[in-house]
């Protein structure tokens, strides 16, 4: 059986549950952690580690996709945390709990996310697990924020989940004493995303010398693709007559057509002729589906070769699809449709990053300057008169 790249499992570390990434000596994976947020070495472990999270766990995933991940130290590390916080429960609280799981089942909520919200309302109620559900109140909810997501210092993306969840578990069970409509999630954190200019975006195609490489990453700019969508993009889904791509079942469940761009077309041409796909539009070698971690090291090898300094990702092409698009003047309301985004407030973000409206204001600094000029050339012409 072939060694897995990457090994995590947890340990206490420094007075806190810690999640360990162990791997052999290679440079393409030091490079990968090094973008872990609040990652550390430690010499005494011989290994690299992050404060334990849900969070990440999946940070940890994405980042190293296309690596083989072995996670079972850490499922057995899980299991036996659920186990002891299952022991502390009643029969009751058991049985509620069970009967949660299989109501979001029913609700057609998505694996992970019964999962999480399991989790969440479990370990509440096992934190409190002296108490029946007619005494779990507002108040208690604050106190085990204060005691639990403060101290160990929870993100507030898992804040946030913490309420949803506790919104729906009121809803299933309505016996617990809390007010549902009274528990707020803390604002969510907003960071506007990385965008190439447009001269950025035709410099680092320019720059991949490699088709299929080139294609990949055209195909990402002109159809504003999401990594995943790009590797299970088939080629049954790519009309060239009518200038369209199919995106089935993405995100959310969700299908939707994207345009492919003209000027892409005879790009396109020349390597599906070259490299004859079989199925899928990009694939590895003996047409197994392509590595996400391949696109991102090609990537960051045309950057450079771009001379491009931005830490770019293949989401970054994504987020700057969308920002050209609104500095082109076009619709919010058709860039939701083109991303396939669920709600208008997550298109809303490109607003802030598009420099069209923003390049139209003038800073006071140079209308100072101007007005200063002005001045000063209207006393000179003054004091020559004078002579």
């Amino acid at each position: 059986m072939k060694k897995p790249d990457i090994v995590l499992s947890i340990k206490t570390h420094r007075q806190a549950k810690q999640l360990l990434i162990v791997f052999d000596y290679r440079k393409a994976l030091i490079e990968l952690v090094k973008t872990v947020p609040n990652r550390k070495w430690s010499a005494t472990l011989e290994c690299w580690y992050v404060r334990y999270s849900p969070e990440a766990i999946a940070q940890i995933k994405e980042i190293f996709q296309g690596y083989t991940i072995d996670t079972e130290r850490l499922k057995r590390a899980t299991q036996l945390e659920a186990t002891k916080r299952l022991t502390s429960l009643t029969e009751v609280q058991r049985q509620t709990l069970h009967g949660f799981a299989k109501y979001l089942k029913g609700k057609r909520y998505s694996a992970s996310t019964i999962e999480t919200y399991s989790f969440l309302v479990s370990d509440y109620i096992a934190y409190y697990c002296q108490k029946a559900f007619v005494e779990l109140t507002n108040k208690t909810i604050e106190l085990y924020i204060e005691d639990v997501y403060i101290k160990r210092r929870y993100s507030i993306s898992k804040q946030r989940q913490f309420i949803s969840a506790l919104k729906v578990f009121k809803m299933f069970h309505p016996e617990v004493a809390y007010d549902a409509l009274e528990l707020v999630r803390p604002k969510k954190s907003r960071y506007l995303p990385t965008v190439l200019s447009k001269e950025e975006v035709i410099h680092l195609i320019q720059a991949t010398k490699n088709l299929k490489h080139r294609a990949i990453i055209a195909m990402i700019y002109s159809c504003g693709l999401r990594i995943s969508e790009l590797l299970s993009l088939e080629i049954k889904d790519i009309d060239i007559d009518r200038r369209q791509v199919f995106i089935r079942n993405s995100k959310g469940r969700k299908d939707r057509y994207v345009i492919i761009a003209e000027s892409f077309l005879p790009l396109l041409y020349n390597y599906l002729h070259t490299y004859v796909p079989n199925r899928l539009f990009v694939e590895g070698h003996e047409a197994k589906r392509y590595s996400p971690e391949s696109v991102r090291h090609f990537l960051r090898r045309s950057c450079k070769l771009a001379g491009i300094t931005k830490r770019v990702t293949p989401h970054t092409l994504r987020h700057s699809y969308a920002t050209h698009l609104l500095e082109n003047g076009i619709d919010l309301r058709y860039i939701q449709e083109l991303l396939g985004h669920a709600r208008p407030e997550t298109t809303m973000i490109y607003t802030h990053v598009a420099k069209k409206d923003l390049l139209n204001i003038k800073s006071p600094l140079d209308i100072a300057v101007k007005q200063y000029i002005a001045t000063d050339n209207q006393k000179q012409k003054l004091g020559i008169s004078q002579l």
